[in-house]
């Protein structure tokens, strides 16, 4: 199987996944209990008339193949649909909320690359005394719910220390990263942990190897050792997990930006999904899941680019 193959079949199972997602998502919001006409009349209660105006506006009693096929065709032009409480556009509801969330998970995806891959890095070769105390911490950052961590890091260096601020995403530059950190630190505890778990198995095992023994009786230093043959062999798997929290990151935001009231794209989920803002709900949750496959399919991509031979050992397979 050629490189073009495999990166065709990999963009069409990208198309797949996101045009199921669709469909799921879709049909789950129609199964949801309750009748959007309540959010379409402004929260009072309607009466038999508006009610029959609100859907015949909203095309509401169209069969929902018709309806889905309407806003598929919709996204595809550009039209993601009105939200049903702001009544405006969803995707001026949505772009600036998806840049704060991004700025979010890039300085949490920061705080998990150096305190994750470092300390299993650490964990895997500096001995049996770092191993413990980074198996205990991670333990511990595992079991802990985040929205525990956010109320905890609040209690201590907002309330106590007084050093961070405990609501709202501030202003551009510093100001904003220093109201993202406490948020940042409470989104990243549980993949932090996560990572650095993997990297340190992924590691131990490539340690093990016999192709490790080899270079040791070949006399190659132990730095040498470490960056050919074991970080190189273990690459891959730890980007295939680091791309899957990554991505898992923007679901996950939801806890911290409510916590910290951080105006991003999962507080709006929250709130849409809260108030039956249908078209709300609807696209950012297709958001999400692009998000989610194309961050796999990066990371796919890299460990193909590190290690390319055993991807295509693995498609022969």
């Amino acid at each position: 199987m050629n490189w073009m193959t495999l990166i065709g079949g990999r963009v069409g199972g990208l198309v797949l996944t996101l045009f199921l997602s669709s469909v799921v998502i879709y049909s789950a919001l129609l199964l949801t209990p309750g009748d959007p006409t309540a959010a379409l009349a402004g929260g009072a209660k309607p009466t038999p008339e508006l009610v029959a105006q609100i859907r015949a506006e909203y095309h509401l009693d169209d069969p929902p193949w018709v309806r889905y096929w309407d806003w598929l065709a919709g996204i595809f032009s550009g039209d993601f649909g009105r939200s049903f409480v702001y009544k405006t556009d969803v995707m001026s509801l949505v772009a600036p909320r998806f840049g704060i969330t991004l700025q979010l998970v890039l300085l949490t995806v920061v705080i998990i690359v150096i305190l994750g891959v470092g300390s299993g890095i650490l964990a895997a070769v500096r001995g049996r005394g770092i191993d413990r105390a980074v198996t205990i911490g991670t333990a511990l950052g595992m079991a802990l719910p985040g929205f525990v961590v956010a109320i905890l890091l609040m209690w201590i260096f907002a309330q106590t220390l007084g050093w961070f601020p405990v609501f709202g995403e501030g202003e551009r530059g510093l100001d904003r990263v220093w109201h993202l950190t406490l948020p940042a630190v409470a989104l990243a505890a549980t993949f932090l942990a996560y990572i650095s778990r993997i990297t340190r198995s992924s590691l131990v095992a490539q340690l093990g190897s016999e192709h490790v023994d080899t270079a040791r009786v070949r006399g190659l230093t132990a730095r040498q050792i470490f960056g050919t043959h074991v970080f190189r062999n273990a690459s891959p798997q730890i980007l295939a997990i680091t791309g899957t929290t990554i991505a898992g990151l923007f679901a996950a935001a939801a806890v911290v930006e409510v916590a910290f009231g951080l105006g991003g794209i999962g507080s709006l989920l929250t709130e849409a999904a809260a108030r039956k803002d249908l078209p709300v709900v609807q696209v950012v949750s297709l958001v999400l899941v692009a998000i989610f496959v194309v961050l796999n399919a990066v990371a796919d991509g890299l460990s193909a680019v590190i290690d390319p031979d055993s991807v295509l050992a693995g498609r022969k397979a």
